[in-house]
């Protein structure tokens, strides 16, 4: 983008000093190295277009070489050291370094400094104006205002991007601090569950035995109950031993069983053999458990949630009925681990929630609902092989 500029420039002025100032200026030479320019550019911009990977540094100096090449070229041919376009060879320095490691910077120095020898030692002279001294102030004021203008516009947005780069690489900090929090709970799940398995078996093998004692039918179905809620830790934890494709319609259900004081408003149709992936089912879970905490919290513990297949991704939004949120001093909660603002919560829920969003590749947003509350809304895309059968459960 700065070489057309350049182009332009160089264009401008020679024709402005060959007909408005009447100067004797060689035009083949003058026009030729322009060409040359032009040539150069196109092929620049067409590399640029076709090849997206990053530049290294010697092919950058090689195109920076080219510019001091054609400047020099211009300056040999147009009053060579009496030029005050000679300046321009200042912004060429500042741009490599400003662009370029340290060594490329410094040899892109040394070419506008001989390239600015060779043409003040075998440039020609200027010819035709009455007053030589009016032309170089004139001169060097224009080079002035252009090497201050390519020079700011250019840090500025090198500033800029030097700043998303250090937001970038914050985020990447975090996420990556994350997730090692998140392997590490990991392994401590996995021997947990392992040590869990057996009083858990024990402890169903008594529920049985209670259910099979009582009397009253009240007990009797609070022993079901029981035995239910056993059953599915015992699930969870073989499926956190071999991780198992899951039924979501079956996972929905289960849910209310774990928390039987919130009413659930579900909505959508998903094929009744919908399988899904162990980490789409927490996921849900941890969206479903919030939402009820939130609702409890403000005394009105409802939960709506919308699931639908759809194009090969699961569309689903939890909207809660807590006091909700702040839109202009919240964003989606943090995802760092082990950080809950919740009474007696983990801190664990919504960080398992961001990472298995960005490991499935989807998107999940966070909004206030009417009404109060808070809506979220996430689009997670499943496999081809994710849906078997044809049938469908509201």
């Amino acid at each position: 983008m700065l070489r057309w500029l350049a182009i332009a420039g160089q264009a401008a002025t020679v024709l402005v000093a060959s007909y408005l100032l009447d100067l004797s200026l060689p035009q083949g030479p003058l026009w030729a190295g322009i060409g040359v320019l032009v040539t150069f550019n196109l092929y620049a911009t067409l590399r640029v277009h076709r090849n997206r990977a990053e530049v290294s540094p010697g092919i950058a100096f090689a195109h920076l070489l080219v510019d001091i090449s054609v400047l020099a070229w211009m300056l040999g041919w147009s009053g060579g050291i009496h030029n005050p376009f000679g300046l321009m060879f200042l912004i060429l320095i500042a741009l490599a370094a400003l662009a370029l490691p340290r060594g490329w910077a410094l040899a892109a120095a040394m070419a506008c400094l001989t390239g600015y020898l060779i043409s003040g030692l075998f440039g020609q002279p200027l010819v035709g104006y009455h007053n030589p001294y009016s032309l170089i102030v004139s001169g060097i004021a224009a080079s002035f205002l252009i090497s201050a203008m390519v020079v700011l516009v250019f840090s500025t947005r090198l500033a800029a991007d030097l700043r998303s780069r250090e937001r970038e690489l914050a985020a990447l900090r975090e996420r990556f601090t994350r997730n090692e929090g998140i392997v590490a709970l990991a392994t401590h799940a996995a021997a947990m569950a392992h040590e869990l398995n057996t009083p858990l078996a024990t402890m169903t093998l008594l529920a049985d035995e209670i259910a099979a004692e009582v009397e009253t039918d009240e007990l009797r179905a609070d022993a079901e109950l029981l035995g239910q809620l056993l059953a599915l830790c015992r699930e969870r934890i073989r499926n956190l031993a071999v991780p198992t494709e899951v039924d979501l319609v079956r996972e929905v259900s289960q849910w209310r069983l774990v928390r039987p004081t919130i009413e659930l408003n579900r909505t959508g149709d998903l094929p009744s053999t919908l399988r899904i992936e162990p980490a789409i089912s927490h996921l849900i879970q941890a969206l479903l458990n919030n939402a009820a905490d939130a609702g409890e919290a403000a005394g009105n513990p409802r939960v709506d949630l919308h699931l639908e297949y759809r194009d090969g991704a699961l569309e689903g939004e939890v909207r809660d009925h807590g006091h909700g949120f702040d839109p202009d001093h919240s964003l989606l909660p943090a995802t760092s681990l082990f950080n809950s603002e919740k009474p007696g919560g983990l801190g664990v829920g919504l960080a398992l929630s961001h990472a298995t969003v960005e490991q499935l590749g989807g998107e999940m947003t966070m909004t206030p609902a009417e009404g109060g509350g808070t809506r979220i809304r996430f689009h997670l895309p499943l496999t081809p092989l994710a849906t078997r059968g044809t049938g469908v459960t509201a």
